[in-house]
C-alpha cells in the first residue's frame, strides 16, 4: 500500500492555527472554552490548540482526553476485548463551550460515541467539533465547526493522520487499502 503526503509538517502546523483562530473568533473570545481530544490523536491536537490559543491570546484553555471505546455502537465488531483508553482528569464542562477535537472525520460514529461520553462529565452549553481532516461519507448528520483539510475520499482509500507525538512525524496520508 504506497502513501501520498497531503499535508506535512508546515501544512499541518498551518491548519491548526487556523483552526486555533477560527475557535477563537466563534467563542467571541476564550471565556468558557474548553478542549476535549478523542483518544488518541485528538487528544495532542486539543493540546496543540490550546497552546496555539495559549500563544496568541495569553490564556490557558483547559484540555482533556475522553476515550470513547465504551460508548462506540461497534463495540462487539472492532476487537473480542477492546484496549481501553484511560480518560484523563476532566475538566469541568458543565456551562462550557467544549470543542471536541479529533484527527479525521469519516461516518460521524466516533463523534457520536464521544457526545455521549461528554454528556457523562457535564452539560456543555454548545459542543463544537473540530477536525483535521473531513473525509466525507458520513453516516450520521454530523458536520464539523473547524476543518484543517476537507478531502474527498473513496470507500477504498484511507486517511491516517501522523502526529510528532505518538508517531515522530507530522503529515496527513492517504492510501488504498488492500482489498477487501
Amino acid at each position: 500500500m504506497s502513501a501520498r503526503q497531503i499535508l506535512g509538517a508546515d501544512g499541518l502546523r498551518r491548519a491548526l492555527v487556523r483552526i486555533a483562530h477560527e475557535i477563537v473568533e466563534r467563542n467571541g473570545g476564550t471565556d468558557d472554552l474548553v478542549m476535549v481530544g478523542v483518544h488518541s490523536r485528538g487528544v495532542p491536537l486539543a493540546q496543540r490548540l490550546a497552546a496555539l490559543i495559549h500563544e496568541h491570546e495569553g490564556v490557558e484553555v483547559p484540555v482533556g482526553s475522553l476515550d470513547i471505546t465504551y460508548y462506540r455502537d461497534d463495540l462487539t465488531k472492532i476487537a473480542h476485548a477492546p484496549i481501553v483508553k484511560r480518560t484523563e482528569a476532566m475538566p469541568e464542562l458543565t456551562d462550557k463551550t467544549v470543542v471536541l477535537v479529533d484527527d479525521v472525520l469519516f461516518t460521524g460514529r466516533t463523534v457520536r460515541a464521544a457526545l455521549d461520553a461528554i454528556t457523562d462529565h457535564g452539560r456543555p452549553t454548545a459542543v463544537r467539533l473540530a477536525v483535521i481532516v473531513d473525509r466525507g461519507h458520513r453516516e450520521l448528520p454530523i458536520r464539523p465547526d473547524h476543518v484543517g483539510k476537507n478531502l474527498p475520499t473513496s470507500l477504498d482509500e484511507n486517511v491516517q493522520v501522523r502526529l510528532s507525538e505518538t508517531d515522530g512525524v507530522d503529515e496527513v496520508l492517504i492510501a488504498r487499502s488492500p482489498a477487501r
